[in-house]
């Protein structure tokens, strides 16, 4: 298969539903720099380690790395996206599809925002892929429930493991360092939560720019006439490309966000920012490593909230849980449910 540059481009110019795929791909993968990366950078601001444009620099250079150097390492996010659904052997229909798939999830977005229904980008997208893949196969068999299952794991992984970790991670840095004088203390916490919001940034580039680059290389393989991406490997052009659109959509911040996390859920002191970005990052590695796609925000709020239960369950704000379990029970089948029908619609009109 020609995963090359030069083929790439000389198809998005012939291919109208290569064309839309790449573009809507691009799309989102910008607006999750722009809107989800914060979630990085928010206890490090908050805390007033770093002021907000030099967090976001500092964010969009490390989430640029993430993405490029963790998908050469290990691509096995990617992997899950890419296999986790069958489009069929039609490759023009699996096209129309996928790009069906991917002006859903802009759909879905776009209402649940109107509503104040919350969302998870990383959930829409599998969601999509699963309703498109329904569509064409007119069943579930379309749906490849061996990768699918590390969807629940996440789910899971991404709520425990994080309140867990934020949990132990605070009470034994604050067992280490209770005899430290409280100034060089604040030093110490200062930069090594820097450190922390830096391993945070490129724990999310390596994450959700890994499922994006398994969607568009899906889209460049049904453009070749290839039915899947199994056992290709990731042409490093593509890595450049979406590790620099994650990274200039960064770039734009998103302070409400920051105010969101960092300050609305629970106030955190600099060594308790330092164990939420230690424990979410470790949890976002982890996950990385086994090929489970998690939601980076959950990761994140769950650490947050689990540094915050060391101290006592007052100092947690519950309705940000209420809002994540929200995002699962209406994310999966409502966008699944738009997918199913936009593929239905497009794979008429084309």
């Amino acid at each position: 298969m020609d995963v090359s540059f030069s083929y790439f481009i000389s198809e998005v110019m012939s291919s109208p539903m290569l064309f839309i795929s790449a573009l809507l791909t691009l799309s989102v993968i910008f607006v999750n720099g722009w809107t989800d990366a914060p979630n990085a950078i928010a206890t490090c601001i908050t805390t007033r380690c770093l002021s907000t444009r030099k967090a976001i620099v500092m964010s969009a250079v490390f989430n640029f790395l993430g993405v490029l150097i963790m998908t050469h390492i290990n691509a096995s996010v990617a992997s899950t996206i890419s296999n986790m659904v069958d489009f069929g052997s039609d490759t023009h229909t699996a096209l129309v599809a996928l790009s069906a798939s991917l002006f859903s999830i802009v759909v879905y977005s776009t209402g649940a925002s109107w509503l104040g229904i919350p969302t998870s980008e990383s959930h829409s997208l599998i969601a999509g892929l699963t309703g498109a893949a329904i569509a064409t196969q007119n069943g579930l068999h379309g749906v490849n429930f061996d990768e699918w299952v590390k969807v629940i794991y996440g789910l899971f992984a991404s709520l425990i493991l994080g309140f867990v970790m934020g949990y132990a991670i605070c009470r034994l840095i604050a067992f280490l360092f209770r005899r430290m004088e409280r100034r060089k203390a604040n030093t110490l916490f200062t930069y090594s939560q820097i450190g922390g919001a830096a391993a945070m940034s490129f724990m999310h580039g390596a994450q959700d720019g890994q499922k994006f680059i398994g969607v568009l290389f899906l889209a460049i393989a049904f453009s070749n006439g290839q039915t899947s991406v199994h056992g290709m490997l990731i042409p490093v052009w593509l890595m450049l490309l979406c590790s620099t659109v994650m990274g200039v959509g960064t770039s734009v911040g998103g302070e409400k966000i920051i105010k969101s996390v960092g300050m609305d859920m629970v106030k955190l002191e600099k060594y308790q920012g330092t164990s939420a970005d230690i424990a979410a990052s470790l949890c976002l590695l982890l996950s990385s490593v086994f090929g489970i796609p998690v939601s980076t925000t959950h990761t994140k709020t769950s650490a947050i909230m689990g540094v915050g239960a060391s101290r006592r369950l007052s100092a947690i704000n519950f309705s940000v849980v209420k809002d994540m379990v929200l995002t699962w029970i209406f994310t999966f089948p409502g966008c699944g449910l738009i997918s199913f029908l936009m593929a239905k619609l497009f794979m008429f009109l084309f």
